[in-house]
């Protein structure tokens, strides 16, 4: 760590994303109202003109105009189609989501209820009773986990979220993601090597923010590693940058999906995906993580050969690698 008092920040993000959204939606509408009415409104003119006049040039320049009037009227249509066409994929997208969630909060709630109906039924039985107890409180951390998941997904879409930047060891970040990801110790099946960094690397970052980026990449190498999953994970530094690296020897991503699948409530439209339960936003909530930090995350993967995914942060008091956060501020 540097000497001294610790640094520290606030980043507060905007509602940048929705924001640009409405702003988006409004200049569509007054684009398309502007096509049909600024030509109705000169062939208006043109025809009072021709009326009264009756020369053949006006007559000449009422056909032109019509004419553009209808490729106007059509190109209007075209876009207004895809318009609602992008629409509709939203809300389904949305639907789907709403869905996925609910199957995933109900599954601890289920666990939870037959834990506390076992326990009702053999209130004698203490050695049960502990194992029941147990069970309950994880199954309530894990549903805990998908409702902070969510209200931080809300935040982050409606500008609340804020970030306390203060001067962090990486190491210390991934200590920490590595005991909040149980299955690391609990699953027999998965094959985890860690390779630590040796000196500290220390960045302005929100710790508890930057922990749940990294447990989702881990929860999400574990379950898209295979049936006895490959998990990596390397802590790098350079003289900018340092680097957090999750690799997985699982089936690989699609060079086409790489670029969606940090788009939210995206997941990648395979049996395997459906298999797996997930809401489709973990990724889209590492990405808004990561950015409000100054970095940035990649992925390098190819069908049959892994994935791995890097998350890039400057190092404290080093220039960020994007603007604070697209729409962020800090004081």
């Amino acid at each position: 760590m540097t000497s001294g008092a610790p640094r520290e920040s606030t980043v507060t993000q905007t509602s940048g994303p929705r924001i640009g959204v409405r702003v988006g939606y409004r200049r569509i509408v007054q684009f398309l109202v502007s096509l049909i009415i600024v030509p109705t409104g000169l062939l208006l003119s043109l025809g009072i003109v021709v009326l009264v006049q009756g020369r053949a040039f006006y007559s000449l320049l009422l056909g032109i105009l019509m004419l553009s009037l209808v490729a106007i009227m059509i190109t209007g249509t075209v876009l207004v189609y895809a318009f609602v066409r992008r629409e509709a994929k939203l809300s389904e997208l949305q639907a789907d989501f709403v869905s996925k969630v609910s199957h995933e909060l109900r599954t601890p709630l289920t666990a939870i209820r037959l834990f506390a109906e076992t326990v009702e039924r053999k209130p004698g039985d203490a050695a049960l009773g502990a194992q029941c107890a147990q069970a309950i409180i994880g199954e309530a951390d894990r549903l805990a986990s998908h409702i902070g998941r969510l209200l931080d997904w809300g935040r982050m879409q409606s500008g609340k979220k804020l970030y306390r930047l203060v001067e962090v060891d990486l190491r210390a970040v991934v200590d920490d993601a590595l005991a909040a990801y149980s299955p690391l110790r609990l699953d027999p099946h998965l094959h985890f090597s860690m390779h630590p960094a040796p000196e500290p690397i220390v960045v302005l970052a929100d710790k508890a923010a930057l922990v749940d980026a990294v447990v989702n990449l881990v929860s999400n190498a574990h379950k898209y590693g295979g049936n006895e999953p490959h998990v990596e994970l390397e802590l790098t530094a350079g003289v900018r940058f340092a680097t957090i690296a999750v690799t997985d020897h699982g089936d690989g991503i699609p060079r086409n999906e790489q670029r969606r699948i940090f788009e939210k409530f995206y997941r990648i439209d395979d049996r395997l995906s459906r298999m797996k339960e997930g809401s489709g936003i973990g990724l889209a909530i590492v990405d808004h993580v990561v950015k409000a930090h100054g970095g940035e995350v990649t992925v390098e993967s190819a069908p049959a050969h892994g994935s791995t995914f890097r998350i890039v942060l400057p190092l404290a008091g080093r220039s960020s690698l994007v603007p604070k956060a697209r729409g962020s501020e800090a004081p």
